[in-house]
Protein backbone atom coordinates (compact mmCIF):
# COMPACT_ATOMS: atom_id res chain seq x y z
CA UNK A 1 0.00 0.00 0.00
CA UNK A 2 1.59 3.59 -1.08
CA UNK A 3 2.11 5.67 1.92
CA UNK A 4 0.87 9.17 2.68
CA UNK A 5 2.39 12.02 3.80
CA UNK A 6 -0.51 13.26 6.55
CA UNK A 7 -0.81 16.78 7.95
CA UNK A 8 1.44 18.11 10.85
CA UNK A 9 -0.08 18.32 14.12
CA UNK A 10 1.80 22.03 14.38
CA UNK A 11 0.65 22.85 10.73
CA UNK A 12 -0.02 26.13 10.71
CA UNK A 13 -3.17 27.91 9.31
CA UNK A 14 -0.25 30.66 7.12
CA UNK A 15 1.56 27.52 5.90
CA UNK A 16 -1.75 25.94 4.10
CA UNK A 17 -2.73 29.23 3.12
CA UNK A 18 0.20 29.88 1.32
CA UNK A 19 0.62 26.32 0.09
CA UNK A 20 -2.79 26.99 -1.95
CA UNK A 21 -1.29 29.47 -4.29
CA UNK A 22 1.61 26.40 -5.71
CA UNK A 23 -1.05 26.35 -8.56
CA UNK A 24 -1.05 29.94 -9.27
CA UNK A 25 2.87 30.55 -8.91
CA UNK A 26 3.71 27.15 -10.52
CA UNK A 27 2.69 28.29 -13.91
CA UNK A 28 5.30 31.55 -14.31
CA UNK A 29 8.09 29.28 -14.72
CA UNK A 30 6.66 27.56 -17.38
CA UNK A 31 5.96 30.00 -19.24
CA UNK A 32 9.21 31.64 -18.88
CA UNK A 33 11.30 28.86 -19.09
CA UNK A 34 9.50 27.76 -22.32
CA UNK A 35 9.30 31.21 -23.85
CA UNK A 36 13.34 31.54 -23.04
CA UNK A 37 13.49 28.16 -24.80
CA UNK A 38 11.76 29.02 -27.73
CA UNK A 39 13.99 32.40 -27.80
CA UNK A 40 17.36 30.89 -27.93
CA UNK A 41 15.88 27.95 -30.62
CA UNK A 42 15.16 30.63 -32.96
CA UNK A 43 18.26 32.49 -32.54
CA UNK A 44 20.31 29.09 -33.79
CA UNK A 45 18.43 27.97 -36.10
CA UNK A 46 17.10 31.15 -38.01
CA UNK A 47 20.20 33.51 -36.62
CA UNK A 48 17.66 36.14 -35.21
CA UNK A 49 18.94 38.71 -33.22
CA UNK A 50 17.18 38.63 -30.07
CA UNK A 51 18.49 40.98 -27.12
CA UNK A 52 20.42 38.98 -24.42
CA UNK A 53 18.95 41.23 -21.91
CA UNK A 54 15.49 40.49 -22.93
CA UNK A 55 17.07 36.61 -22.63
CA UNK A 56 18.62 37.09 -19.83
CA UNK A 57 15.50 39.09 -17.96
CA UNK A 58 13.45 36.21 -18.44
CA UNK A 59 16.21 33.47 -17.13
CA UNK A 60 15.75 35.84 -14.38
CA UNK A 61 12.18 35.55 -13.28
CA UNK A 62 12.22 31.65 -14.59
CA UNK A 63 14.48 31.20 -11.28
CA UNK A 64 12.91 33.02 -9.31
CA UNK A 65 9.16 31.81 -9.33
CA UNK A 66 10.96 28.74 -10.16
CA UNK A 67 12.12 29.02 -6.58
CA UNK A 68 8.77 30.46 -5.25
CA UNK A 69 7.13 27.36 -6.52
CA UNK A 70 8.99 25.08 -4.67
CA UNK A 71 8.71 27.05 -1.37
CA UNK A 72 4.63 27.20 -1.70
CA UNK A 73 5.01 23.59 -3.09
CA UNK A 74 6.10 22.13 0.21
CA UNK A 75 3.83 24.17 2.55
CA UNK A 76 1.00 22.86 -0.04
CA UNK A 77 2.92 19.18 0.75
CA UNK A 78 2.17 19.55 4.46
CA UNK A 79 -1.94 19.63 3.77
CA UNK A 80 -1.12 15.55 3.60
CA UNK A 81 -2.64 13.15 1.36
CA UNK A 82 -0.43 12.30 -1.65
CA UNK A 83 1.34 9.43 -2.51
CA UNK A 84 4.71 9.99 -1.21
CA UNK A 85 6.68 8.06 -3.55
CA UNK A 86 5.42 10.67 -6.47
CA UNK A 87 5.38 13.93 -4.19
CA UNK A 88 8.95 12.81 -3.19
CA UNK A 89 9.97 12.59 -7.17
CA UNK A 90 7.76 15.89 -8.23
CA UNK A 91 9.67 17.96 -5.26
CA UNK A 92 13.49 16.93 -6.05
CA UNK A 93 12.10 17.57 -9.79
CA UNK A 94 10.79 21.03 -9.06
CA UNK A 95 14.49 21.63 -7.05
CA UNK A 96 16.32 20.54 -10.54
CA UNK A 97 14.10 22.92 -12.17
CA UNK A 98 15.05 26.19 -9.93
CA UNK A 99 18.70 25.09 -9.60
CA UNK A 100 19.70 24.79 -13.75
CA UNK A 101 17.49 27.55 -13.70
CA UNK A 102 19.46 30.32 -11.86
CA UNK A 103 22.62 28.49 -13.65
CA UNK A 104 21.20 29.24 -16.65
CA UNK A 105 20.66 32.88 -15.78
CA UNK A 106 24.15 32.83 -14.39
CA UNK A 107 25.58 32.21 -17.40
CA UNK A 108 23.73 34.47 -19.63
CA UNK A 109 24.26 37.04 -17.34
CA UNK A 110 27.73 36.57 -17.34
CA UNK A 111 28.16 36.34 -13.69
CA UNK A 112 28.95 32.80 -13.08
CA UNK A 113 31.90 33.52 -16.86
CA UNK A 114 33.56 35.64 -14.24
CA UNK A 115 34.34 33.07 -11.50
CA UNK A 116 34.36 29.75 -13.65
CA UNK A 117 36.31 30.12 -17.02
CA UNK A 118 34.56 28.19 -20.48
CA UNK A 119 31.19 28.64 -18.31
CA UNK A 120 29.21 29.73 -21.12
CA UNK A 121 29.59 26.08 -22.40
CA UNK A 122 26.99 25.17 -19.20
CA UNK A 123 24.41 27.84 -20.56
CA UNK A 124 22.53 25.10 -23.31
CA UNK A 125 22.83 21.91 -21.63
CA UNK A 126 21.40 23.66 -18.36
CA UNK A 127 18.67 25.47 -20.24
CA UNK A 128 18.20 22.25 -22.00
CA UNK A 129 18.22 20.36 -18.22
CA UNK A 130 15.71 22.78 -16.74
CA UNK A 131 13.21 22.68 -19.60
CA UNK A 132 13.37 18.20 -19.15
CA UNK A 133 12.77 18.34 -15.86
CA UNK A 134 9.82 21.23 -16.24
CA UNK A 135 8.17 18.44 -18.04
CA UNK A 136 8.74 15.58 -16.03
CA UNK A 137 7.94 17.56 -12.77
CA UNK A 138 4.85 18.86 -14.59
CA UNK A 139 3.79 15.31 -15.47
CA UNK A 140 4.38 14.26 -11.75
CA UNK A 141 2.19 17.33 -10.65
CA UNK A 142 -0.77 16.40 -12.91
CA UNK A 143 -0.65 13.00 -11.29
CA UNK A 144 -0.76 13.72 -7.99
CA UNK A 145 -4.06 16.29 -8.02
CA UNK A 146 -5.91 14.15 -10.80
CA UNK A 147 -4.02 10.79 -10.86
CA UNK A 148 -1.67 8.50 -12.03
CA UNK A 149 -3.50 7.95 -15.42
CA UNK A 150 -4.94 11.53 -15.96
CA UNK A 151 -2.99 11.53 -19.22
CA UNK A 152 -3.31 8.22 -20.69
CA UNK A 153 -7.25 8.01 -19.47
CA UNK A 154 -8.29 8.27 -22.89
CA UNK A 155 -6.11 7.66 -25.14
CA UNK A 156 -6.43 5.64 -28.03
CA UNK A 157 -5.84 2.09 -28.95
CA UNK A 158 -3.03 2.60 -31.14
CA UNK A 159 -1.64 5.15 -28.99
CA UNK A 160 -1.46 2.50 -25.80
CA UNK A 161 0.20 0.22 -28.19
CA UNK A 162 3.04 2.05 -29.18
CA UNK A 163 3.45 3.55 -25.64
CA UNK A 164 3.25 -0.05 -23.81
CA UNK A 165 0.29 0.97 -21.63
CA UNK A 166 -2.21 -1.46 -20.28
CA UNK A 167 -5.87 -1.87 -22.32
CA UNK A 168 -8.12 0.68 -21.48
CA UNK A 169 -10.45 0.11 -18.55
CA UNK A 170 -13.93 -0.30 -19.36
CA UNK A 171 -16.23 2.66 -18.02
CA UNK A 172 -17.97 2.17 -15.06
CA UNK A 173 -21.09 1.29 -15.14
CA UNK A 174 -23.51 0.80 -11.97
CA UNK A 175 -26.43 -1.97 -12.07
CA UNK A 176 -29.65 -0.23 -12.98
CA UNK A 177 -32.36 0.11 -10.52
CA UNK A 178 -35.65 -1.73 -11.51
CA UNK A 179 -37.48 -1.82 -8.47
CA UNK A 180 -35.81 0.40 -5.71
CA UNK A 181 -37.03 -1.82 -2.93
CA UNK A 182 -35.23 -5.32 -4.17
CA UNK A 183 -32.24 -2.41 -4.74
CA UNK A 184 -28.87 -3.03 -2.78
CA UNK A 185 -28.03 -0.13 -1.02
CA UNK A 186 -24.83 0.45 -0.79
CA UNK A 187 -24.09 -1.19 -4.66
CA UNK A 188 -26.73 0.46 -6.39
CA UNK A 189 -27.25 3.59 -4.70
CA UNK A 190 -24.55 4.83 -2.55
CA UNK A 191 -21.64 3.82 -4.29
CA UNK A 192 -22.51 5.38 -7.60
CA UNK A 193 -22.57 8.77 -5.33
CA UNK A 194 -19.22 7.82 -4.33
CA UNK A 195 -17.47 6.98 -7.78
CA UNK A 196 -18.92 10.69 -9.86
CA UNK A 197 -18.52 12.96 -7.27
CA UNK A 198 -15.74 11.76 -4.43
CA UNK A 199 -13.69 9.14 -5.84
CA UNK A 200 -11.64 11.41 -8.19
CA UNK A 201 -9.86 12.60 -5.28
CA UNK A 202 -9.70 9.61 -2.54
CA UNK A 203 -8.57 6.63 -4.44
CA UNK A 204 -5.82 4.70 -4.32
CA UNK A 205 -3.49 6.88 -6.35
CA UNK A 206 -4.82 10.36 -4.64
CA UNK A 207 -5.93 10.11 -1.29
CA UNK A 208 -6.59 13.39 0.40
CA UNK A 209 -6.57 13.52 4.12
CA UNK A 210 -5.72 9.24 3.87
CA UNK A 211 -9.38 9.27 2.62
CA UNK A 212 -9.97 6.46 0.23
CA UNK A 213 -13.78 5.89 -0.80
CA UNK A 214 -13.44 3.36 -4.19
CA UNK A 215 -14.05 0.05 -2.13
CA UNK A 216 -16.29 -0.97 1.17
CA UNK A 217 -13.06 -2.00 3.30
CA UNK A 218 -11.19 1.66 2.76
CA UNK A 219 -14.29 3.67 3.66
CA UNK A 220 -15.18 2.04 7.19
CA UNK A 221 -11.15 2.65 7.92
CA UNK A 222 -11.58 6.43 7.55
CA UNK A 223 -8.89 9.05 7.24
CA UNK A 224 -6.55 10.70 8.98
CA UNK A 225 -8.76 11.98 11.96
CA UNK A 226 -10.48 8.64 12.44
CA UNK A 227 -14.18 7.54 11.28
CA UNK A 228 -15.97 8.79 8.05
CA UNK A 229 -19.16 7.91 9.76
CA UNK A 230 -20.59 7.28 12.83
CA UNK A 231 -23.29 4.52 12.21
CA UNK A 232 -26.69 5.60 13.12
CA UNK A 233 -25.40 9.22 13.15
CA UNK A 234 -25.55 10.78 9.49
CA UNK A 235 -25.46 14.39 10.20
CA UNK A 236 -22.78 14.07 12.86
CA UNK A 237 -20.60 11.88 10.21
CA UNK A 238 -17.78 13.84 8.00
CA UNK A 239 -19.09 12.82 5.22
CA UNK A 240 -21.76 13.97 5.59
CA UNK A 241 -21.13 17.50 7.29
CA UNK A 242 -18.18 18.30 4.83
CA UNK A 243 -20.48 18.43 2.06
CA UNK A 244 -23.49 20.33 3.98
CA UNK A 245 -20.71 23.25 4.61
CA UNK A 246 -20.85 26.36 2.60
CA UNK A 247 -18.93 25.62 -0.80
CA UNK A 248 -16.62 28.70 -0.22
CA UNK A 249 -15.37 26.59 2.58
CA UNK A 250 -11.96 25.15 2.52
CA UNK A 251 -13.32 22.51 3.96
CA UNK A 252 -16.50 22.01 1.94
CA UNK A 253 -16.55 18.50 -0.03
CA UNK A 254 -16.38 18.20 -3.32
CA UNK A 255 -14.16 21.61 -3.58
CA UNK A 256 -15.28 24.50 -5.28
CA UNK A 257 -15.33 24.33 -8.89
CA UNK A 258 -16.18 20.58 -9.04
CA UNK A 259 -19.41 18.85 -9.62
CA UNK A 260 -21.16 19.33 -6.33
CA UNK A 261 -23.61 16.96 -5.08
CA UNK A 262 -27.50 17.32 -5.24
CA UNK A 263 -29.67 18.01 -2.30
CA UNK A 264 -31.19 14.58 -2.47
CA UNK A 265 -27.98 12.72 -3.30
CA UNK A 266 -26.58 14.11 0.36
CA UNK A 267 -29.91 13.20 1.91
CA UNK A 268 -29.25 9.56 0.43
CA UNK A 269 -25.99 9.06 2.31
CA UNK A 270 -27.26 10.46 5.15
CA UNK A 271 -30.34 8.14 5.44
CA UNK A 272 -27.65 5.26 4.60
CA UNK A 273 -25.78 6.22 7.57
CA UNK A 274 -28.73 6.58 9.77
CA UNK A 275 -29.70 3.13 9.13
CA UNK A 276 -26.32 1.81 9.87
CA UNK A 277 -23.98 2.24 7.18
CA UNK A 278 -24.19 -1.67 5.94
CA UNK A 279 -22.74 -2.63 2.54
CA UNK A 280 -24.99 -5.30 2.16
CA UNK A 281 -28.87 -4.34 2.53
CA UNK A 282 -31.33 -3.81 0.09
CA UNK A 283 -33.80 -1.19 0.86
CA UNK A 284 -36.98 -2.80 2.03
CA UNK A 285 -34.74 -4.16 4.73
CA UNK A 286 -34.29 -1.03 6.11
CA UNK A 287 -36.51 1.35 7.52
CA UNK A 288 -38.00 4.39 5.07
CA UNK A 289 -38.95 7.69 6.67
CA UNK A 290 -40.98 10.07 4.87
CA UNK A 291 -38.23 12.35 3.99
CA UNK A 292 -36.49 9.78 1.99
CA UNK A 293 -39.06 7.85 0.58
CA UNK A 294 -39.88 10.40 -2.16
CA UNK A 295 -36.43 10.38 -2.94
CA UNK A 296 -35.68 6.65 -3.05
CA UNK A 297 -38.89 6.29 -5.52
CA UNK A 298 -37.48 8.40 -8.44
CA UNK A 299 -34.45 6.48 -8.37
CA UNK A 300 -36.87 3.43 -9.10
CA UNK A 301 -39.24 5.72 -11.82
CA UNK A 302 -41.44 6.90 -8.65
CA UNK A 303 -42.99 3.45 -7.87
CA UNK A 304 -43.85 2.78 -4.71
CA UNK A 305 -41.33 2.54 -2.25
CA UNK A 306 -41.65 -0.87 0.47
CA UNK A 307 -40.80 -0.48 4.03
CA UNK A 308 -41.04 -2.96 6.67
CA UNK A 309 -42.63 -5.78 4.03
CA UNK A 310 -45.34 -3.33 2.51
CA UNK A 311 -45.92 -1.10 -0.13
CA UNK A 312 -45.69 2.43 0.94
CA UNK A 313 -47.05 5.29 -2.53
CA UNK A 314 -44.04 7.05 -2.75
CA UNK A 315 -45.97 10.68 -2.53
CA UNK A 316 -45.82 10.68 1.34
CA UNK A 317 -47.18 8.88 4.49
CA UNK A 318 -50.59 9.84 3.78
CA UNK A 319 -51.88 8.83 0.30
CA UNK A 320 -55.56 10.27 1.02
CA UNK A 321 -54.08 13.97 1.60
CA UNK A 322 -54.96 16.18 -1.15
CA UNK A 323 -52.07 19.04 -0.76
CA UNK A 324 -50.07 15.80 -1.95
CA UNK A 325 -51.42 15.21 -5.03
CA UNK A 326 -52.09 18.44 -6.22
CA UNK A 327 -50.16 19.49 -9.42
CA UNK A 328 -48.28 23.00 -7.60
CA UNK A 329 -46.38 25.68 -10.27
CA UNK A 330 -42.89 24.76 -10.24
CA UNK A 331 -40.32 27.29 -8.27
CA UNK A 332 -38.43 30.20 -8.91
CA UNK A 333 -35.09 28.73 -8.58
CA UNK A 334 -33.67 32.21 -8.25
CA UNK A 335 -35.84 31.94 -4.66
CA UNK A 336 -34.45 28.08 -4.32
CA UNK A 337 -31.18 29.75 -4.43
CA UNK A 338 -32.04 32.82 -1.97
CA UNK A 339 -33.10 29.82 0.29
CA UNK A 340 -30.41 27.95 0.06
CA UNK A 341 -28.01 30.47 1.01
CA UNK A 342 -29.24 30.67 4.14
CA UNK A 343 -27.58 27.27 4.64
CA UNK A 344 -31.42 25.60 4.19
CA UNK A 345 -31.56 22.79 2.07
CA UNK A 346 -34.60 22.54 -0.91
CA UNK A 347 -35.40 19.03 -1.56
CA UNK A 348 -38.30 17.72 -4.05
CA UNK A 349 -41.11 15.58 -3.17
CA UNK A 350 -42.27 15.25 -6.47
CA UNK A 351 -40.50 16.49 -9.47
CA UNK A 352 -43.94 15.90 -11.23
CA UNK A 353 -46.29 17.96 -9.01
CA UNK A 354 -43.35 20.30 -8.03
CA UNK A 355 -43.82 19.71 -4.09
CA UNK A 356 -41.19 20.69 -1.92
CA UNK A 357 -39.25 20.20 1.49
CA UNK A 358 -37.23 23.01 3.04
CA UNK A 359 -35.08 21.75 6.13
CA UNK A 360 -32.97 23.33 8.38
CA UNK A 361 -30.85 20.22 9.27
CA UNK A 362 -27.94 22.31 8.65
CA UNK A 363 -28.59 26.01 9.40
CA UNK A 364 -29.12 26.16 13.42
CA UNK A 365 -28.77 29.49 13.29
CA UNK A 366 -31.61 30.55 11.25
CA UNK A 367 -33.55 32.97 12.35
CA UNK A 368 -37.22 34.93 12.70
CA UNK A 369 -35.35 37.95 10.21
CA UNK A 370 -34.74 35.59 7.54
CA UNK A 371 -37.74 33.40 7.88
CA UNK A 372 -39.64 36.53 5.22
CA UNK A 373 -37.59 34.25 3.01
CA UNK A 374 -40.32 31.19 3.43
CA UNK A 375 -43.13 32.44 1.69
CA UNK A 376 -41.64 32.84 -1.72
CA UNK A 377 -42.25 29.38 -1.94
CA UNK A 378 -45.69 29.41 -0.40
CA UNK A 379 -47.28 27.72 -3.24
CA UNK A 380 -44.54 24.76 -3.63
CA UNK A 381 -43.52 24.75 0.22
CA UNK A 382 -45.32 21.30 1.88
CA UNK A 383 -42.60 20.60 4.13
CA UNK A 384 -41.06 22.53 6.96
CA UNK A 385 -38.43 21.41 9.15
CA UNK A 386 -37.30 24.30 11.58
CA UNK A 387 -36.57 22.08 14.33
CA UNK A 388 -33.28 23.49 17.09
CA UNK A 389 -33.44 26.87 15.25
CA UNK A 390 -33.42 30.28 15.89
CA UNK A 391 -36.93 30.90 15.60
CA UNK A 392 -39.41 32.48 17.48
CA UNK A 393 -43.17 33.43 17.52
CA UNK A 394 -42.42 36.19 14.75
CA UNK A 395 -41.13 33.05 11.93
CA UNK A 396 -44.55 31.59 12.65
CA UNK A 397 -45.83 35.03 11.14
CA UNK A 398 -44.15 33.78 8.28
CA UNK A 399 -45.36 29.93 8.12
CA UNK A 400 -48.45 31.28 8.78
CA UNK A 401 -48.14 31.72 4.51
CA UNK A 402 -47.67 28.49 4.23
CA UNK A 403 -51.15 28.04 2.59
CA UNK A 404 -50.36 23.87 1.17
CA UNK A 405 -47.81 23.18 4.09
CA UNK A 406 -48.84 19.35 5.47
CA UNK A 407 -45.71 18.91 7.76
CA UNK A 408 -44.19 21.06 10.65
CA UNK A 409 -41.23 20.71 12.31
CA UNK A 410 -40.78 22.84 15.32
CA UNK A 411 -39.15 21.51 18.05
CA UNK A 412 -36.68 22.55 20.71
CA UNK A 413 -37.63 26.40 19.32
CA UNK A 414 -38.21 29.23 21.33
CA UNK A 415 -41.93 28.85 20.16
CA UNK A 416 -44.94 29.66 22.33
CA UNK A 417 -49.00 29.56 22.67
CA UNK A 418 -49.19 33.04 20.91
CA UNK A 419 -47.12 31.74 17.87
CA UNK A 420 -49.73 28.59 17.68
CA UNK A 421 -52.77 30.57 17.35
CA UNK A 422 -50.91 32.45 14.13
CA UNK A 423 -51.47 28.54 12.62
CA UNK A 424 -55.32 28.50 12.44
CA UNK A 425 -55.08 29.27 8.94
CA UNK A 426 -53.38 26.09 7.98
CA UNK A 427 -56.28 23.96 6.79
CA UNK A 428 -53.57 21.08 4.95
CA UNK A 429 -52.00 20.79 8.05
CA UNK A 430 -51.76 17.30 9.28
CA UNK A 431 -48.12 16.81 11.73
CA UNK A 432 -46.68 19.29 13.88
CA UNK A 433 -43.75 18.25 16.16
CA UNK A 434 -43.40 20.61 19.49
CA UNK A 435 -41.14 18.44 21.74
CA UNK A 436 -39.50 21.02 23.73
CA UNK A 437 -41.04 23.73 23.51
CA UNK A 438 -42.39 25.78 26.03
CA UNK A 439 -46.08 25.17 25.00
CA UNK A 440 -49.00 24.54 27.69
CA UNK A 441 -52.52 24.03 27.87
CA UNK A 442 -53.56 27.41 26.11
CA UNK A 443 -51.23 26.71 23.45
CA UNK A 444 -53.37 23.31 22.93
CA UNK A 445 -56.38 24.94 22.95
CA UNK A 446 -54.54 26.87 19.24
CA UNK A 447 -54.55 23.33 17.91
CA UNK A 448 -58.10 23.15 17.65
CA UNK A 449 -58.62 25.22 15.36
CA UNK A 450 -56.47 22.83 12.80
CA UNK A 451 -59.27 20.50 11.80
CA UNK A 452 -57.00 18.42 9.66
CA UNK A 453 -54.40 17.71 12.12
CA UNK A 454 -53.71 14.02 12.71
CA UNK A 455 -50.18 13.90 14.39
CA UNK A 456 -48.79 15.76 17.08
CA UNK A 457 -45.64 15.78 19.10
CA UNK A 458 -45.69 16.87 23.02
CA UNK A 459 -42.43 15.52 24.74
CA UNK A 460 -41.25 17.48 27.46
CA UNK A 461 -43.25 20.24 26.99
CA UNK A 462 -45.29 22.04 29.51
CA UNK A 463 -48.85 20.79 28.98
CA UNK A 464 -50.98 18.89 31.82
CA UNK A 465 -52.88 16.02 31.48
CA UNK A 466 -56.00 17.88 32.13
CA UNK A 467 -54.89 19.98 28.52
CA UNK A 468 -54.28 16.88 26.92
CA UNK A 469 -57.41 15.59 28.09
CA UNK A 470 -59.59 18.68 26.17
CA UNK A 471 -57.98 18.12 23.40
CA UNK A 472 -58.39 14.67 22.95
CA UNK A 473 -62.18 15.12 23.45
CA UNK A 474 -61.98 17.72 21.17
CA UNK A 475 -60.47 15.95 18.42
CA UNK A 476 -61.03 11.96 18.97
CA UNK A 477 -58.81 11.11 16.14
CA UNK A 478 -55.74 13.51 16.45
CA UNK A 479 -52.68 11.06 17.61
CA UNK A 480 -51.41 12.55 20.47
CA UNK A 481 -47.28 11.26 20.52
CA UNK A 482 -45.26 11.86 24.17
CA UNK A 483 -46.19 14.43 26.97
CA UNK A 484 -48.67 11.51 28.60
CA UNK A 485 -49.25 8.51 27.83
CA UNK A 486 -52.35 7.62 25.89
CA UNK A 487 -53.64 5.73 28.77
CA UNK A 488 -52.96 8.31 31.29
CA UNK A 489 -54.75 10.61 28.65
CA UNK A 490 -57.73 8.24 28.77
CA UNK A 491 -57.79 7.32 32.67
CA UNK A 492 -57.66 11.12 33.09
CA UNK A 493 -60.47 11.75 30.93
CA UNK A 494 -62.43 9.32 32.75
CA UNK A 495 -61.56 10.02 36.08
CA UNK A 496 -63.08 14.03 35.04
CA UNK A 497 -65.73 12.08 33.69
CA UNK A 498 -67.05 10.73 37.08
CA UNK A 499 -66.15 13.62 39.18
CA UNK A 500 -68.47 15.71 37.12
CA UNK A 501 -71.06 13.20 37.97
CA UNK A 502 -70.92 13.33 41.09
CA UNK A 503 -70.98 16.71 41.74
CA UNK A 504 -74.26 16.77 39.30
CA UNK A 505 -75.59 14.30 41.99
CA UNK A 506 -74.51 16.30 44.69
CA UNK A 507 -77.65 18.64 46.28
Amino acid sequence: MNKLILVAANTSDWALFLGHFHPLIVHLPIGFLLIAGLLELDRLTRRNSVSSHTITLILFWSAVSATMACVFGYLLSLGGGYDIETLESHKWQGIGVAVFAWVAWSVKSENLGRIIPFAQLLYLPALGVALMLLLAAGHLGGNLTHGSDYLTQYAPGPIRTLAGLPAKQPELKFEPITDVNQAMVYQQIVNPILQTRCVQCHNADKSKAGLRLDSPDMIKKGYEDGPVFVAGKGTSSELVKVCLLPEEDDHHMPPKGKTQLQESQIALLTWWIDQGATFDKKVSDLKVNDAIRPVLASLGGGGPVETGGQNVASTGPAPESPVLTMKLPAANPNVIDELKKTGLLVLPLSKEKNQLEVSAVNAHNFSDAQAVLLPKLSDQLVWLKLGDTEISDAALTQVAKLKHLQKLHLEQTKISDAGLKQLKGLTNLEYLNLYGTSITDAGLAELQNLKNLKTVYLWQTAVTEQGLASLKKAMPTLDIVGGITEKAVAEFAKTASETKGDEVKKP
